[in-house]
């Protein structure tokens, strides 16, 4: 007999059964998961600056010869989400379409990177990883910024144009003060001067817990409840911690790059303002005249649309494109129906401007 809310019973006891199963199918399987690894793709140390290294993916076949392209990846966590694993990867599938493929791994800020700046980051690391590049290869390159990456990326070339042939962002957020973003919000009121000189570096376990506490119930509590429903499903699981694995492997932040970032984007919306400054010089986003391609996430709660596409009419290009993507922020280059789309869309956009 079925209660006013439509089960009865039966139906509890089926789901408790249910539920001890899986629970002892767990038990059973989750002793014999190892260590789950990540990267799908091989890849060589081609340039490095103390802890920075810019590594070149080697794929199956050799590239078409368009203009190598250099992934810049956020500075909160660490790059190999763009190689996650086989057939979850964005690094794969432009490799199997021709393209030459790098990216530039920060590494584990220490006390010794305290002081470390934006400048540092953009006009010694990135420019460097540029001039290398350019140096092997005789021409500028094609730059692809992920998330903050993305914000150094369009930093860089509005400083550096000419070494930048196309320009790539994927949910880089632009106008820092759209109202339904939650995270500005809140480090719009943090007192980052005190925050950075009491701490120093900013502890990676503090900015994961801020991240995590942006949807608390969804990421603090209903995926591990959810985990029950795969415990019996090996692929699954392992999907599961290599995904749990990169969300907490996630360096330190140099505290004074997190200062300058954090007064300069979050609080004080420099790319909008046109107040943005890295070392002596000023950002103008009306340098950007080489062709932008900018993807977004149609439902990304770290950097909502609107905060992407307030990059149109910005920039100094008269080629710009600007592409929307149903998923999340992680999503985009995850997900099943990215590793369809994304990839693809970059590689046609990049080689109708080869």
């Amino acid at each position: 007999m079925k209660g006013p809310l439509g089960f009865g019973m039966d139906d509890l006891l089926q789901e408790a059964l249910q539920l001890q199963r899986k629970l002892a199918d767990g038990l059973k399987l989750l002793p014999d998961v190892e260590d789950v690894g990540y990267g799908a793709t091989a890849r060589e140390e081609v340039w490095s600056d103390g802890k920075v290294k810019l590594y070149r993916f080697i794929g199956a076949q050799p590239p078409s010869g368009q203009p190598p392209l250099l992934i810049v990846y956020a500075l909160v966590n660490r790059p190999y989400m763009v190689d996650l694993q086989d057939g979850r990867s964005l690094v794969q599938k432009l490799l199997a379409a021709g393209q030459d493929v790098y990216v530039l791994d920060w590494g584990y800020p220490d006390r010794s990177e305290r002081f470390l700046t934006l400048e540092d980051y953009l006009l010694r690391y990135v420019d460097g990883a540029v001039d290398h590049l350019r140096a092997q290869h005789g021409g500028p390159v094609n730059l692809l910024g992920i998330c903050q990456g993305g914000v150094f990326s369009l930093c860089y070339a509005a400083l550096r144009p000419h070494k930048v042939r196309n320009l790539v962002t994927m949910v880089a957020p632009v106008d820092f003060h759209t109202p339904d973003n939650m995270l500005s919000h809140w480090a719009r009121h943090v007192d980052v001067d005190l925050f950075v000189d009491t701490l120093g570096n900013v502890p990676a376990d503090l900015m994961n817990a801020s991240y995590l506490m942006l949807k608390p119930f969804r990421l603090n509590v209903q995926k591990y409840v959810g985990l029950v429903d795969i415990l019996d499903d090996r692929q699954a699981l392992e999907d599961f911690l290599r995904m749990e694995k990169w969300i907490f492997d996630s360096p330190d932040l140099a505290g004074e790059a997190f200062r300058e970032f954090v007064k300069q984007f979050y609080q004080g919306n420099g790319l909008m303002r046109g107040s943005i400054r890295i070392g002596d010089e000023a950002v103008d986003l009306a340098q950007l005249r080489m062709p932008v391609l900018n993807i977004y996430a149609e439902q990304d709660h770290l950097v909502p649309p609107a905060a992407s596409q307030a990059l149109c009419g910005k920039t100094g290009t008269t080629d710009y494109t600007e592409l929307g993507f149903r998923g999340g922020h992680i999503g985009i280059y995850v997900s099943a129906r990215a590793q369809r789309e994304v990839p693809s869309a970059i590689h046609d956009w990049l080689s109708r401007r080869a």
